[in-house]
């Protein structure tokens, strides 16, 4: 039973970061891959098939072979991270933020954007090939 309880919390966790990931897509300020990293780190707990297709997934598959071989991210994903953090940060001072909170922001948004553009770029292999189904 105790077994059953857990397996559908890693369920629950792995299916709903795949939700706030899907939704990070169109929100401005909510962060797509860092869902998507625990998504894949949860499934395999709660559901194996959910593991198998996050890991063979065309699109996200590639980046977390990459993530959990290399530590790396690609290129072309890091340019779109930090695009979206500074039209998110737009958003904000256009919609008329408080100072201290365009501050804050500018400050956490500038330490993601240097941590992203820190990692390695994906190799190629990873950043363009089909993955192996192994998780």
């Amino acid at each position: 039973m105790t077994n059953m309880v857990s397996r559908l919390a890693w369920r629950i966790l792995a299916y709903g970061c795949i939700g706030l990931g899907a939704a990070g897509l169109v929100v401005p300020l909510l962060p797509t891959t860092p869902f998507l990293l625990v998504a894949a780190w949860a499934a395999p707990k709660g559901s194996p098939r959910l593991a198998r297709w996050l890991w063979g997934h065309p699109r996200i598959g590639p980046i977390l072979h990459a993530w959990k071989s290399q530590r790396a991210i690609p290129r072309r994903a890091k340019r779109a991270a930090v695009a979206l953090l500074v039209m998110s940060w737009l958003v904000l001072w256009l919609g008329g933020a408080l100072p201290a909170v365009l501050g804050l922001t500018a400050l956490m948004f500038c330490c993601v954007a240097a941590f992203v553009l820190s990692r390695p770029d994906a190799a190629p292999s990873f950043a363009n090939s089909t993955p192996d189904r192994q998780c």
